[in-house]
């Protein structure tokens, strides 16, 4: 290493403040421990400085620019070390910002939610973003590094993990409590209502951390394409088996005329003969179907047309035996007389022959 490297990286010793590349993270760990007295300490606006020690937080410092020195800042006295003349301070420095942080994009999946309508346990995603804001430095920086988490990527995945694990707790909730049919959920008919409990659900999970979720943004919950046309294929079917009068009977309605369309074009266009009784069994079966919706009602048999009158005594009657016997004949061969009727009545005619 040359001269001037040596003097460049003995000034940035010197300098301590927040990496331009680190600008936009929510926690900053600056990466040296050992910190030279008099060093000069920059803290932008919108962040504060914490210093810790064994996992507690000895001081803090405000947005400006501090030189460290145990003088003006009495808990530095409790970071230096004895055997460096009492020119050198142990400890980690934190940058946490407090403004609010927008676009933290999360999404996973939430497992099989059950839809109220069908029943159906359908694979469930949730993506979309929020923001989050830091309310007590010191109880992120203490939470977190007792947990082992100390930079912002750590920090980050922890979190969105809380806001995934309470997401998919309250949408199965919701579902159940107020069924909510999943095709409407998916639509987003019940966006703002589900971001409200989710950010509601969250708070507990993250005050005692001192963070908060100011907002969620393009919250957007998915179903596979496949489960989405199975729901609307039963969705269907219910409201049809609702009118039918119940799916049982809805489902042979569908049975009959699904048998009936394939009997109909089971002639290939080919046997004009085989394709028309096709239909007419569908149509047929279709009709069974529609009868059997409505209570039986058995119809009375169609009247009969009165039996003719007899033939006249032979006393007041001119026509002969013959003629009458041809006649009786005749109301038989039309259905006016019964079988046993036309043989009574012939039985007596002969007689008279």
């Amino acid at each position: 290493m040359g001269l001037f490297d040596s003097i460049k990286g003995e000034a940035k010793r010197n300098f301590i403040a927040r990496a331009d590349e680190a600008k936009g993270e929510i926690i900053y760990k600056y990466p040296e421990k050992n910190i030279r007295m008099l060093t000069q300490l920059t803290v932008d606006a919108d962040e504060i400085a914490l210093f810790v020690k064994d996992g507690r937080v000895e001081g803090k410092l405000g947005p400006g620019r501090h030189t460290l020195d145990s003088k003006n800042i009495p808990f530095l006295s409790r970071l230096l070390e004895s055997f460096t003349g009492g020119n050198m301070f142990i400890t980690e420095v934190f940058f946490v910002s407090t403004r609010e942080h927008p676009g933290v994009k999360f999404g996973g999946p939430i497992g099989d939610v059950r839809d109220p309508e069908t029943g159906l346990g359908i694979g469930t995603m949730v993506y979309g973003d929020f923001s989050i804001r830091v309310t007590d430095p010191e109880k992120l920086v203490v939470g977190l590094v007792g947990m082992g988490r100390s930079s912002n990527e750590d920090f980050l995945g922890w979190f969105k993990n809380q806001v995934q694990k309470v997401t998919k707790d309250r949408i199965a909730e919701l579902l159940v409590k107020k069924r909510w049919p999943l095709l409407d959920v998916t639509s987003g008919a019940y966006t703002e209502e589900i971001e409200t409990e989710v950010i509601s659900g969250v708070k507990p999970h993250v005050d005692s951390y001192g963070l908060t979720v100011v907002r969620l943004g393009n919250f957007h919950i998915s179903i596979k394409e496949e489960d989405e046309a199975t729901l609307k294929k039963f969705s269907k079917d219910v409201a049809y088996s609702r009118v039918a009068g119940g799916f049982q009977q809805y489902a042979q309605g569908q049975a009959m005329l699904g048998a009936a369309e394939g009997m109909s074009k089971g002639g290939g266009g080919s046997d004009g003969a085989m394709a028309g009784m096709g239909m007419g069994m569908g149509m047929g079966m279709a009709q069974m179907f529609m009868n059997n919706q409505q209570p039986q009602q058995r119809q009375a048999p169609p009247p009969q047309a009165a039996p003719a009158e007899a033939p006249a005594a032979a006393s007041h009657d001119t026509r002969s035996p013959a003629q009458r016997l041809k006649e009786i004949k005749e109301l038989l061969d039309a259905g006016v007389l019964t079988e046993e009727e036309y043989k009574a009545k012939r039985a007596e005619l002969m007689k008279l022959l």
